[in-house]
C-alpha cells in the first residue's frame, strides 16, 4: 500500500490535495465563528449589553427572573422597560446563547450556560 502511495503520490502533491480540501470545506461549510466573540462580549451598550455586563460580573450564576435581571439593571444605570430586556434575555438564551432559559413555577428563568 504504501509503495502505491510512494509511487503516485509524493508528499508535495499530498499536501496541494490537503489545501485544497480545506479550502472547498470552508466555501461548503463556511468558515468556524466564535461562539462568543471577545469584541461582542465587551459591548455593554442597550438592554442586551447590561445582560452582558451581569453576565460578566456574574449576576447569573443562580437561578434569576425578569425582575431580577431589572432591577439589577437599574442599579447599573440600565433603565429599560420589561418588554425590552425580556426580547434581550430572549436573544442571548439561544441556542448559542450565553444563557439558558427554563420555566419555573410558570416564570422563566435564566441563569448561565455551561
Amino acid at each position: 500500500m504504501t509503495t502505491i502511495r510512494n509511487r503516485f503520490m509524493d508528499k508535495k502533491s499530498e499536501e496541494e490535495i490537503l489545501r485544497r480540501l480545506a479550502r472547498l470545506e470552508r466555501v461548503i461549510f463556511g468558515a468556524k465563528k466564535e461562539r462568543h466573540s471577545p469584541e461582542k462580549l465587551q459591548n455593554f451598550s442597550g438592554p442586551t449589553g447590561g445582560v452582558r455586563l451581569m453576565v460578566s460580573n456574574g449576576f447569573f450564576k443562580v437561578k434569576r427572573n425578569l425582575n431580577d435581571v431589572r432591577n439589577a439593571l437599574a442599579k447599573a444605570g440600565y433603565h429599560y422597560g420589561a418588554a425590552q430586556v425580556q426580547t434581550a434575555l430572549n436573544r442571548l438564551s439561544r441556542r448559542d446563547g450565553l444563557l439558558v432559559a427554563s420555566r419555573q413555577a410558570g416564570k422563566k428563568i435564566y441563569v448561565i450556560r455551561k
